[in-house]
């Protein structure tokens, strides 16, 4: 039988990736307040060549990991809003948070599928 993992909350980890960033000299916001202790994240990338939008999910495994959920290629604004409003009326409990990552790479370390 396979041990829990504790998961953080939320609005911690939300809190724990605009803090990275900001010692990355990134700035970082939030675009959407979502469910403080059990809310999904999305994190809207935005890089030279447009934006990706990173939705969390867990792997086969349930451990944490992260998915472009707008692609493998960088798409406009329209398209990272569209993305965007779609999953929040899926889950009206998710957090959206925005980073300036000219490079696309995240402020946070974390597994990608």
């Amino acid at each position: 039988m396979r041990a829990m993992e504790a998961r953080v909350k939320a609005g911690i980890w939300v809190s724990m990736a605009l803090r990275l960033a900001d010692i990355a000299g990134r700035s970082g916001a939030v675009l959407r307040k979502g469910d403080p202790d059990s809310g999904g994240i999305l994190c809207v990338l935005r890089g030279r060549e447009g934006l990706v939008v990173l939705s969390q999910v867990r792997d086969a495994e349930g451990r944490p990991a992260w998915l472009r959920g707008t692609g493998a290629q960088p798409v406009d604004q329209a398209a990272a809003d569209a993305y965007v409003e779609r999953q929040v009326k899926r889950d009206p409990d998710l957090w959206v948070v925005e980073f300036e990552a000219p490079d696309l790479a995240p402020p946070f370390e974390g597994r990608m599928l």
